[in-house]
């Protein structure tokens, strides 16, 4: 693979990740439930990706086939899934202690990477991804007063564990989609989300205030629209690994913004955590070692 591919792969990934880490943030403030999030997210999302599609001229005939409109719909059922679970656990377990349990997707990603595409995890991936794990247990250290709604705590990490799963899922199944504009690939898949969630939708609690529905406007087109652009472009430059290791920002950018827009003040040990989190994703993306390679001797 080649190394400017790879660097730019590494950037757009970077990018989608700084983008994501403010959704939590857009979907509290929207005051809407999970179904209604999602429905207006794919909504505002889906004439973004239009918009951008028909300026591109991917509308042609040649770009698609049915084994491509498969897979992107199995992958578009997968990551609707995955934002419908995610949203729910957000009410139930903290937006924090979700954001936890959800980033132990890139494990998912690197091992689903191992048993579909046969990739060779090095043991230095797998410290850096342990070491990436622990600064996000410092990063979302949280106390039992935060959760939302006292009671349904592990519900919330049953959502959050299954939405990680789901991510995990449609990154694999976009990697099989090389070579197909991503920008296709994420219009199918919001398309899928409005008529997947249509019936669900509750249209007499609509958004209250134009604030609400700004909210939902920039959620469906800058953390949706384009950091999907990004998203699914970097995945296919990117070896899993280093996919899962740089999804890592997320979680940090989502704390500083929890800090921003709510007040939340980081303890010296979150503070350690993104450290640690940042390099570890530096490591896997500039191949840094940490256990020596073994030499094989020479006959």
């Amino acid at each position: 693979m080649a190394s400017n591919e790879i660097r730019r792969g590494a950037a757009e990934m970077s990018i989608a990740m700084l983008m994501s880490g403010t959704i939590g943030w857009l979907v509290v403030s929207s005051q809407q439930s999970p179904f209604n999030v999602v429905f207006f997210r794919c909504i505002f999302g889906g004439a973004t990706l239009a918009l951008v599609c028909a300026v591109l001229g991917f509308f042609r005939r040649k770009l698609f086939s049915w084994k491509t409109l498969g897979l992107a719909l199995l992958g578009g059922a997968a990551i609707v899934a995955n934002w419908v679970l995610l949203f729910a656990a957000y009410s139930r377990a903290s937006i924090s202690m979700a954001t936890a349990v959800y980033n132990t997707q890139p494990f998912m990603l690197v091992a689903l990477g191992a048993l579909v595409f046969r990739e060779r995890i090095s043991a230095s991936t797998v410290v850096w991804l342990l070491i990436a794990f622990i600064g996000l247990v410092f990063v979302v250290k949280v106390e039992p007063a935060v959760l939302a709604v006292p009671g349904q705590y592990l519900v919330g990490i049953a959502y959050a564990v299954g939405a990680a799963a789901m991510y995990a899922v449609s990154s694999i199944i976009t990697k099989r989609l090389k070579g197909t504009p991503p920008h296709l690939i994420a219009l199918i898949q919001v398309l899928l989300g409005v008529v997947m969630l249509a019936p669900f939708v509750r249209f007499d609690a609509l958004p209250a205030t134009g604030a609400q529905w700004v909210e939902l406007v920039v959620l469906g087109v800058v953390n949706t629209g384009l950091m999907y652009v990004l998203l699914y472009g970097a995945i296919q430059k990117l070896p899993t690994s280093m996919t899962g290791a740089l999804s890592f920002i997320y979680p940090v950018v989502a704390i500083i913004v929890d800090r921003v827009a709510f007040g939340q003040a980081l303890a010296w040990i979150q503070v350690l955590g993104a450290v640690l989190i940042l390099v570890a994703a530096a490591g896997v993306n500039l191949g840094w070692r940490i256990v020596p390679q073994r030499r094989v001797p020479s006959v």
